[in-house]
């Protein structure tokens, strides 16, 4: 791939995508394996070079061990869950930064924003806050949200600082925000278009694109793809 061309950015149902930027093939949140909304094709991968987390639900945490060790990959994690992977699962090459901090991986920056909801592991420790994640690569920038709520500094400090040309946003309510909360981050963040994530994996998860794009209006293109598709950022 080009390391200045388009980054590819490919849904793998719920809030997992795969994204290749910079040359390399990067994961967020790899819930691959349990996950119903995710190809079959999708589930063992060839190639990981970099995965970067969240916060620590088993619905984001995911594959993210199994992968680091079959790949000897990088790994991005909040602190405590950083530590966690290193203490407990013997993972190396894991990076630790906290929300503000800024991690390079060959030209790829990973930054870690707010983010309000809760983080622990399926055992129920406390695996320290959760996180949003600013990508810049390619001269673009992605703002992924995780399962956030709306809050005010989506426009005062995300949209101001890192200028995203597109939002991951959660739309599918009761665990994250609905498209009436995930409207209003639009209008924060000023972006133009969206990728919804975290709807329609399981039946308690209501919101949906449609719902999104009718509340943000014709200005705002709101992707809808299925698991497996791909966009061009």
């Amino acid at each position: 791939m080009d390391r200045f061309g388009d980054m590819e950015l490919t849904w793998l149902g719920h809030s997992t995508f795969r994204l290749d930027a910079g040359g390399k093939r990067i994961y967020l949140d790899p819930f691959l394996n349990g996950n119903p909304k995710c190809p079959e094709n999708e589930q063992t991968p060839e190639r990981v070079d970099v995965i970067v987390l969240s916060h620590a639900h088993g619905d984001h945490l995911g594959d993210t061990v199994e992968l680091a060790k079959q790949h000897g990959c990088t790994v991005i994690a909040p602190v405590e869950l950083a530590d966690w992977l290193q203490g407990k699962h013997k993972l190396e090459n894991v990076k630790d930064p906290n929300k503000g901090g800024t991690v390079d991986v060959d030209g790829v920056r990973f930054t870690y924003t707010d983010a309000n909801h809760s983080s622990s592991n399926n055992d129920l420790e406390y695996m320290g806050e959760p996180c949003g994640i600013v990508i810049r690569a390619e001269g673009k920038s992605i703002y992924y949200a995780g399962d956030t709520n709306v809050f005010g500094d989506m426009g005062t400090v995300i949209a101001r600082l890192y200028k995203p040309d597109v939002a991951l946003l959660p739309i599918g309510d009761n665990y994250t925000m609905g498209p009436e909360e995930a409207a209003l981050a639009v209008e924060l963040l000023g972006v133009k278009r969206v990728v919804p994530c975290h709807w329609g994996t399981f039946p308690v998860l209501t919101g949906t694109p449609d719902a999104l794009a009718k509340l943000v209006g014709s200005g705002v293109t709101v992707e809808r793809i299925e698991p497996g598709d791909t966009v061009t950022i």
